[in-house]
């Protein structure tokens, strides 16, 4: 167990974790948010559970998260008891999210688990938990290849090399890219620094996000907090590199992590003990949740992590980057969702097959069931919004920009497949 870490069920209620389920369409949802690696008896112990206490539909969130399906008011405390007995070590509190393979990757600047482990204790010391909203995260990025270049996070350090030295650049509300850089801090500094980010936050009130105060403070209240250890860096800032988790991917020791995809961020939980029996069989020795909806399977050889792409591509998972399903965003859509107007899972395999030759590797098609859009929040090359009168259509917008059409559901994948095409062709792709 990471060290710091809490063991489930002990949960911060305010979000749908096992002490809080949220009520759904297709009964209660839990969210689960693990820390570092599951070994792989505990995460087929936690299939095992779904199916007993839920509907078996397990998702993996864009975050990173686990999310269990189809809880009852009667089985939700059965569920929470089976998988306290489980050891997996869990956030407890705000979220602090590293990179899919810190303390594993051979490429890393930085390793991120001692660092957020450390955090953790720190917040839970000085109760900062009980002074922030829930949604509120920080990112920890150790600057290896697999990445959190696209989440988005109040508050986010990486790891940079300047001048020989590794560094921490300091960003608040958004990705790497959208972020607002507020400059270098060392690692030793690193802590105290976010703590005083975060306590901006908390004196403006527990609902208040980073990109709340940005907004109508702007970033000075945020630099004032840190002046003291903040260092300006006036080098050019380099282009974030956007990495893949799925595929295959060196780690120390001349082992390897393999990255498959759930289709559409969901898969049944009877399929992921299948995947699971073929990990342990590939000498695998746990599994990690990734952002991008991907789970890691780590301690592979050379050889037998070509034979677990294999058994995982047999099952049904997506084992390539150029999957047509890895450019679909889909929420759990009508009826699972009670607010859905449409039946966005259902439709996401039939909208991937009708814009599989046109899509580009950083084009994204969202489909939502209502305008909240849950499953992505930022702007997409199309999103698809489910309402009373059709399938509201954006351009390069999120589920909350102006339609500019509404289409009926089953004229739905000519419309998205027309669109695709026309955006390739303004390109200059055909």
């Amino acid at each position: 167990m990471t060290a710091y870490a809490t063991v489930l069920p002990q949960r911060r209620g305010a979000c749908p974790g096992l002490s809080a389920p949220m009520a759904t369409g297709d009964g209660l949802l839990v969210r689960l948010v693990p820390i570092g690696s599951i070994p792989l008896s505990a995460f087929a112990g936690l299939c095992t559970a779904a199916q007993t206490y839920g509907n078996g539909i397990i998702e993996i969130t864009s975050r990173g998260s686990i999310q269990v399906r189809g809880l009852s008011a009667a089985s939700a405390s059965g569920f929470a008891a089976e998988v306290g007995t489980l050891g997996i070590a869990a956030e407890d509190g705000i979220p602090i999210l590293c990179n899919p393979l810190a303390g594993l990757a051979d490429d890393e600047l930085f390793d991120a688990a001692p660092f957020a482990a450390e955090l953790r204790r720190v917040l839970a010391q000085r109760s900062m938990a009980a002074r922030l909203g829930a949604k509120v995260s920080v990112a920890i990025d150790g600057g290896g290849v697999l990445n959190l270049a696209t989440l988005s996070a109040d508050i986010r350090l990486k790891a940079e090399a300047i001048n020989g030295n590794v560094a921490l650049r300091v960003g608040i509300a958004g990705d790497e890219t959208s972020a607002t850089d507020l400059g270098l801090v060392t690692p030793a500094d690193g802590i105290e620094t976010v703590m005083r980010l975060l306590d901006v936050l908390a004196k403006r009130g527990r609902n208040m996000r980073a990109r709340d105060v940005l907004a109508t403070k702007g970033s000075a209240v945020f630099r004032a907090a840190a002046a003291d250890i903040l260092e300006r860096d006036a080098s050019p800032r380099l282009s974030p590199r956007f990495s893949e988790a799925i595929g295959i991917h060196p780690i120390r020791g001349g082992l390897f992590v393999c990255g498959i995809g759930l289709g559409f961020g969901h898969a049944h939980a009877a399929a992921l003990e299948r995947l699971t029996d073929a990990a342990r069989a590939a000498g695998a020795s746990g599994q990690r949740a990734a952002p991008g909806r991907a789970l890691m399977t780590i301690g592979l050889t050379r050889a037998t992590a070509a034979d677990f792409v294999t058994a995982a591509e047999e099952l049904g998972f997506i084992v390539r980057a150029d999957d047509p399903r890895r450019s679909v965003v889909a929420c759990a859509g009508a009826p699972i969702c009670a607010s859905a107007h449409i039946a966005a899972r259902t439709i996401a395999p039939v909208i991937a097959d009708a814009v599989a030759r046109h899509m580009g590797r950083r084009q994204t098609i969202h489909i939502s069931g209502c305008a909240k859009g849950c499953a992505h929040s930022a702007a997409a090359t199309l999103t698809v919004v489910g309402t009373p009168d059709g399938c509201a259509l954006v351009a390069d917008g999120s589920a909350r920009d102006a339609p500019f059409a509404i289409v009926a559901t089953a004229q739905l994948p000519a419309a998205i497949a027309r669109h695709a095409r026309d955006h390739k062709r303004e390109a200059g792709h055909v």
